[in-house]
């Protein structure tokens, strides 16, 4: 059964160019696709790292189609996301492919009807949960479908998630080993936008693909712009951020507890703000409400815990933001990149203080389950970010190189645009590590950071006083510093290696073999200046203006009046397309598809279907329907 919409020669399959024209409306291939496109439907097994946004679903689709075209059967497709499973179907069969999910949210009956498609071969590509995979059920399933020759490509998607070095690690993805093992004729294919080298190499181990070509992409999302700021009043940072840089813009807001989720969706939305909270905690019906309004509904705000964010594809996300550190690299590159999938500008902006490092210090000290190899492990992640996050040279440099990616200052982030100052904080550093090691040399025991900055500050409090550390010769001798700065030397301190903060020991602070060369007066330190205002933040994007041009803004400021009179009537008729095939509306057109029919102005259906996202059969589907609204009076 063919899967394209059009008819083609019996002695001459289309190629993959055809594939991706005909069904998906592209002119090229971008970066990698085409070579990773060619050596899978050749039969082979690979390795694919590209990043969020990068077309990594084309790269198994048009193998799926092509494969299936010439006699090979149906694509498995192993996804961890139910939500996922349900808009690439529905965008699949948009675009005139034959696809399917199996998951828990249909009856035994929807099940068993799906399994007979398939054993007819009319699938192109079948959607399953890991868990699912791993049913005796579907098991034997695949089974009946390799003694037919009907099973075509395995494509492991969020492949990461078979590692415990990963930012998601799901143990259920660990027995997808099993398909090498029962059907090593068929090739399989595992995808993910975020792995370092030892994340790599695990997924190679657990998947069996020793003998699979790597794809390595770029990991550089240059649309996206990388923001971190010093945290002084989080709330009030990132409202003045949304007001100011993306009013009326929908974004994700990432917080660390469920209760600081609430409390932030709730603050938005007193603020006007089209704001909803979502994390585990809350009602599974609940959660999909909310997250189907995100992605259908234009200007939203999605305030969550890391359980939101993998598989969703709403290309218009213009900003992400942190209140609290992620873990470590991997899980904030992936979380950011959900922003500017579509190509536009977008921001990653990012508070973190102190308490950051503190917090995250202690969930991975005080860990009852994890080995101490594991611990290891991601503290040296943790402090990979410190050093990111601390850092004074390109964020993106820094990224990159983290993931082995060298590159050049891209220009763009903060750290490009508004340079940092550096000061010489030798001798602030040097009283800091003497007032650490004097306490503990007079107590014989650790202490953590407020009380050491209330003896540099010389502070006789009542702890200070009961320790008798108001006569040690480090009292006092920080005064010339405020509170705030010595947060900022000591958590740079901590980012430098220089100082540990023990989690097993009441966050108190630890020096680190490093700080002997400091005291010595061996090395000097230099450390980024403390903002003394957000002076850093209000002259982003090279503009003191509060209130900058929103990306939609930009993207539509050139097109005339009558273009953008198209376009209002083209979105508010995508918008009822959608709601009747309960799919967001980004799944029946992009907002670029839209732009440039609105700009061009097609007079007849040959002149529609040269513009980019219009395939066959939404040309035939839809096309009559474009021109008629295009075609309407102004």
């Amino acid at each position: 059964m063919s899967s394209l919409p059009i008819s083609s020669a019996p002695s001459d399959q289309p190629t993959p160019l055809d594939v991706l024209g005909q069904v998906f409306g592209y002119s090229d291939f971008r970066g990698p696709q085409q070579a990773i496109v060619e050596h899978v439907i050749a039969g082979g097994d690979a390795l694919v790292l590209m990043p969020t946004g990068g077309g990594k679903s084309l790269c198994y689709q048009i193998p799926a189609i092509a494969r299936q075209n010439a006699g090979h059967g149906v694509t498995i497709v192993i996804s961890p996301l139910i939500a996922l499973m349900h808009d690439q179907v529905g965008a699949l069969t948009e675009a005139g492919v034959s696809a399917a999910f199996l998951n828990s949210t249909q009856t035994f009956e929807e099940s068993s009807a799906l399994e007979k498609q398939l054993l007819r071969n009319e699938l192109t590509l079948l959607y399953a949960a890991p868990e699912r995979i791993n049913t005796p059920r579907m098991r034997s399933l695949l089974a009946s479908l390799h003694e037919r020759g009907l099973l075509s490509l395995f494509a492991i998607d969020e492949a990461h998630c078979v590692s415990q070095w990963g930012h998601d690690f799901r143990p259920e993805y660990r027995s997808l080993s099993l398909l090498h093992e029962t059907f090593p004729d068929v090739p399989r294919m595992a995808l993910t936008a975020t792995a370092d080298a030892l994340t790599r190499q695990d997924m190679i181990e657990r998947l069996k693909l020793e003998d699979a070509r790597l794809f390595l992409s770029s990991f550089d999302r240059p649309n996206i712009r990388y923001t971190i700021v010093e945290k002084t009043d989080a709330t009030r940072q990132l409202l003045r951020f949304i007001q100011t840089e993306h009013h009326g813009e929908a974004g994700i807001v990432y917080c660390q507890s469920r209760k600081r989720v609430e409390e932030i969706a709730g603050m938005l939305d007193d603020a006007g703000i089209k704001a909803m909270a979502y994390h585990a905690g809350l009602d599974a019906k609940l959660r999909q409400q909310r997250q189907d309004r995100f992605l259908r509904e234009d200007g939203c705000v999605m305030v969550a815990t890391i359980a939101f964010g993998m598989g969703i594809d709403k290309p218009d996300v213009r900003f992400v933001a942190h209140l609290d550190m992620p873990k470590n690299i991997e899980g904030y590159y992936q979380e950011t990149g959900r922003a500017g999938r579509d190509g536009l500008p977008a921001d990653a902006w990012m508070v973190y203080g102190l308490q950051d490092v503190v917090n995250q210090r202690r969930m991975i000290d005080t860990s009852e389950v994890a080995s101490e190899e594991f611990k290891q492990v991601m503290r040296g992640k943790l402090d990979a970010l410190l050093t990111l996050a601390e850092g004074t040279r390109c964020r993106r440099v820094s990224l990159l190189g983290y993931f082995g990616e060298a590159s050049e200052p891209c220009g763009n982030c903060d750290n490009c645009l508004t340079p940092p100052a550096v000061w010489d904080a030798t001798e602030a550093a040097r009283k800091m590590l003497s007032c650490i090691y004097r306490v503990q040399q007079a107590s014989g025991i650790s202490f953590g950071a407020g009380h050491i900055m209330d003896i540099l500050r010389g502070k006789p409090t009542e702890k200070v006083v009961q320790y008798g550390h108001d006569q040690l010769s480090t009292f006092g001798i920080g005064a010339d510093l405020a509170e705030p700065q010595w947060r900022g030397v000591l958590r740079q301190l901590i980012a430098s290696n220089l100082v540990r903060v023990n989690a097993e020991a009441f966050n108190t602070l630890q020096l680190m073999p490093d700080a002997r060369q400091v005291l010595k007066g061996e090395v000097s330190v230099l450390l980024r200046q403390q903002a003394a205002s957000s002076k850093a933040e209000r002259t982003r994007r090279g503009s003191k203006s509060p209130v900058k041009t929103s990306v939609k803004g930009m993207a539509e400021a050139t097109l005339n009046a009558g273009a953008l009179e198209r376009l209002g009537r083209l979105k508010a008729w995508r918008t009822d397309v959608a709601r009747e095939h309960n799919l967001p509306p980004f799944v029946i057109f992009h907002d670029a598809t839209l732009r440039a029919i609105a700009e061009q102005a097609p007079q007849d259906l040959h002149a529609l279907s040269g513009i980019s996202g219009m395939g066959v059969k939404k040309l035939a589907a839809y096309g009559a329907e474009v021109l008629r609204v295009c075609a309407e009076p102004v």
